[in-house]
């Protein structure tokens, strides 16, 4: 599909979202990127201060279930990489209707205007977890049929299929990636992994769902914003590409591996009330996009969280600010 003078990235002031500006303005200095975010409790302008003044990067404030707003955002885009969604299971679980709005509606006002503008590509981001839930053997294939167990997931499988049908329909250029649990720098601090670090550097309870055996297939954030950047540029339209560097854990081992990487006792780890509807495994076979496209993991786990754990002990200041920021935002 080609280089792009201009790509609007919706939700890039989010964890994924960030980084993955950071990566396109890095590595493609000639690329304007425009960033349409809402700056809900989980987005934050400071997860991009250190993008240069002089950047070729526009800043829009607005909510993607606003056509206005997307049409500002959007004008002249030849890329369109949606990342922007109500993203963490437990706040869907209490209030599904956000949910629905945001990550359905929301995508469908992207599609549309997307159908005025003719980018050359739009990159529907979605997750593993529209898959469902896996037994102990097995993985998640892009043929694997959708199972969601949660409102979160269930809108995001809603947003996937209403991107594939335009793309059927309409003829819009439309690729999805679905992704592993993502581990890095800038992730909001109610997700398990800086959650846990941040309360371990307190001497605060972990709260770990269950028995804590659920497992995930972890992905260092980098790694997946270059297999975004590939599929934008190299993907078929139409086609699903799952995204997953095969390392899985189970809940309880991250969170011992951070507890013993921060000098903590283990005693802190305290057993909840497992979540409503708890998926038991997720892990999704890449093979698609490691051999049609080249793609593979730079980090390994071992190493990779090792570096996420310590830029959380080194930027405490950054999670205390989005914690306290995101909290005045929540409605």
């Amino acid at each position: 599909m080609g280089d792009f003078g201009k790509i609007m990235v919706t939700g890039g002031c989010g964890f994924i979202g960030s980084n993955f500006v950071r990566h396109i303005l890095s590595t493609y200095p000639d690329t304007h990127v425009v960033n349409l975010d809402a700056l809900t409790y989980a987005g934050s302008l400071d997860n991009l201060d250190e993008v240069d003044e002089d950047a070729p990067y526009t800043f829009v404030k607005g909510d993607i279930r606003d056509p206005k707003a997307v049409a500002r955002a959007m004008e002249g885009v030849d890329a369109v990489v949606h990342f922007a969604a109500e993203s963490h299971v437990d706040r869907s679980i209490e209030g599904p209707a956000v949910f629905v709005s945001t990550n359905v509606v929301g995508t469908q006002v992207l599609l549309d205007e997307a159908m005025r503008v003719k980018p050359k590509v739009f990159v529907q981001i979605s997750t593993d977890e529209v898959y469902g839930s896996l037994g102990p053997k097995g993985h998640f294939t892009e043929k694997t049929a959708l199972s969601p167990n949660s409102p979160y997931s269930a809108s995001k499988a809603g947003a996937d299929l209403m991107a594939l049908a335009y793309q059927r329909t309409y003829g819009l250029p439309v690729v999805v990636t679905r992704c592993s649990n993502n581990y890095g720098p800038y992730q909001y601090p109610e997700k398990l992994i800086p959650l846990f670090i941040n309360n371990a550097l307190k001497d605060q309870p972990v709260p770990l769902y269950g028995d804590g055996k659920n497992v995930r297939d972890w992905i260092h954030v980098i790694d997946h914003c270059k297999a975004i950047d590939l599929v934008m540029r190299s993907g078929k339209k139409g086609e699903v590409y799952n995204i997953g560097a095969g390392a899985e854990k189970m809940n309880v081992e991250i969170t011992k591996l951070i507890l013993g990487e921060l000098g903590k006792p283990e005693t802190l780890i305290s057993h909840v009330t497992d979540r409503l509807g708890h998926d038991r495994r997720y892990a999704v076979d890449s093979k698609k996009l490691r051999e049609e496209l080249g793609w593979a993991p730079e980090y390994d786990f071992e190493t990779g969280i090792k570096d996420t754990i310590k830029w959380y002990v080194e930027h405490q200041e950054w999670s205390q600010a989005v914690t306290k920021a995101g909290a005045s935002r929540r409605v």
